[in-house]
């Protein structure tokens, strides 16, 4: 059968293909208490060990028990919308009108009905090297290119505005940033994002930020949403992260008024609408308790990056940047092995320890460079700690 040209243009997502490794190892009689040895430890994934709360689990249960099943409009519940849009005046003290917001199928959906609504064959899209792989292959799948610009530990391995003004070309018709970053957890500072953002407005391009790691900030100085900056800047988010809400498969998109009604039309074919029960609990994200919850969470996250980070560094695997939001380490194994992928692989095999090389994020510093994802308890990271230094020392 032939398959179309558009897929030989996505690499494979290599994070699964460790992920499958990591299960054969975890299913061998060295990883089987019961015969003597230890439990994989999982590092690897990007998914809080956080579930949604109670409240929100209830909003569920009620909206199934009321039969409340039905189609939504493409663009989400409007009283979901009035939310997330009090959640940006409470939280991040920016207005934004409720109907540029449209409710989606996760982020992945977000960026997926975003790059189809603004990219096609020819167009370029500037992004860091490193970077989330998903958000490279949106464009890819629209027809356009991204172009990988390498970002050093100078610039918290991000873009700043003298690169994308260097790399600009006649097909540049946008960039693609993630703040904070996935696999870094850097953020973007305000002062260099609303230079970037001038920089792209200046040639006629658009501005995309992925925020979904946005509520799971530990610094104020880059706590900011790219959505301050004008009302031409794409936003996307997700309730998978911050909100816990992985498997629910529900995000959004701050969308310019004008872009507004292709997205829907797109979702409206593509998607009818998001999960309908997902929404209905959604509501209940932003109710005092709920939230104080996540701020519980978010300290805790905070004090897990501050024991990992320096335990990391006492290893040998050194973190050049320290990450200021998300749940991710991006640490050089370097002085250990030429080759992240071989170093994680046997970290597995020796340590039972499962982490992410850097072959997904980009070619600029794949052989150096692991994820290592600290969404996972501190009796688990300090587990890990601990057969890791068994082995590297």
């Amino acid at each position: 059968m032939r398959v179309a040209s558009r897929v030989g243009r996505i690499d494979p997502f290599y994070v699964m293909e460790c992920a499958k490794a990591a299960d054969r190892i975890a299913a061998s009689p060295a990883c089987d208490p019961a015969r003597g040895g230890e439990p994989m430890i999982y590092l690897n994934i990007g998914e809080p060990d956080f579930t949604a709360p109670p409240g929100v689990q209830r909003a569920a249960e009620a909206c199934l028990g009321a039969g409340r099943t039905q189609y939504t409009p493409a663009l989400g519940l409007p009283a979901l919308r009035e939310r997330i849009a009090g959640w940006y005046r409470t939280r991040w003290g920016v207005d934004i009108d409720p109907a540029r917001i449209a409710v989606t199928a996760g982020a992945s959906a977000a960026l997926q009905l975003v790059c189809l609504a603004l990219f096609e064959a020819g167009d370029e899209v500037l992004m860091p090297d490193p970077s989330y792989p998903c958000n490279r292959h949106f464009v890819a799948a629209a027809g356009g290119t991204a172009r990988l610009l390498p970002a050093a530990p100078e610039a918290r391995f991000q873009l700043d505005a003298a690169s994308v003004a260097a790399n600009w070309t006649p097909a540049t018709r946008g960039v693609l940033l993630a703040s904070p970053s996935n696999p870094t957890g850097t953020s973007i500072a305000p002062a260099e994002m609303a230079a970037i953002a001038e920089t792209v407005r200046a040639r006629g391009g658009v501005t995309i930020v992925d925020e979904i790691y946005l509520g799971l900030g530990y610094d104020e100085a880059f706590g900011h949403t790219a959505l301050a900056l004008g009302e031409d800047v794409v936003s996307i988010n997700s309730f998978s992260k911050y909100f816990s809400m992985t498997g629910w498969r529900l995000g959004w998109v701050v969308l310019p008024t004008a872009l507004v009604g292709a997205v829907e039309k797109l979702a409206q074919n593509l998607f009818i609408c998001a999960s309908t029960v997902a929404q209905h609990a959604a509501l209940a994200c932003f109710e005092p308790e709920a939230i104080a919850e996540y701020e519980r969470r978010r300290e805790e996250f905070r004090r897990r990056r501050d024991y990992i980070v320096p335990a990391l560094q006492g290893l040998g695997l050194d973190v050049p940047v320290v990450p200021d939001g998300a749940f991710y380490a991006w640490a050089d194994c370097s002085r250990h092995s030429p080759s992240s992928w071989d170093f994680c692989m046997q970290m597995m095999e020796r340590a039972h320890v499962a982490m992410t090389p850097g072959r997904d994020f980009g070619p600029a510093a794949a052989e150096r460079f692991v994820r290592l994802s600290f969404a996972n308890s501190m009796a688990q990271l300090e587990a890990a700690i601990s057969r890791l230094a068994r082995e590297l020392r």
